[in-house]
């Protein structure tokens, strides 16, 4: 797998002992706005916003940017799989893959 190509929001990880791309494409956040019940994408910004993540909040977001990265997976199968750095490296990896798709929280705040 060749490198994650930050301008189209890719991001890598090591999961499973091996470079894996994930990436947050209009389906994969179409996905997360289902699975989080939220009716549109600022509603699915507001949800992440907080910083505050859940470990099924953690799958979900991992394997929506897996699949948008090509990668057919479950749910299932993203919840057996171990990423680098464990729990942390999740975390790290979900908010890589939210601040390409959603910006910064600095970015996205109104100036004075």
């Amino acid at each position: 797998m060749g490198v994650a190509n930050r301008r189209r929001g890719e991001v890598s990880a090591v999961i499973d002992g091996r470079e894996a791309r994930l990436c947050l494409t209009l389906g994969a956040l179409a996905e997360l706005e289902d699975a989080f019940a939220c009716e549109d994408m600022g509603a699915l910004a507001r949800r992440f916003s907080g910083g505050r993540l859940s470990a099924r909040d953690l799958l979900r977001i991992l394997a929506a940017g897996l699949r948008g990265a090509g990668t057919a997976v479950s749910d299932a199968e993203v919840a057996a799989m171990r990423v680098e750095g464990g729990a942390a490296g999740a975390a790290r990896v979900a908010a890589e893959l939210l601040t390409s798709a959603f910006g910064a929280a600095e970015d996205a705040a109104p100036g004075p």
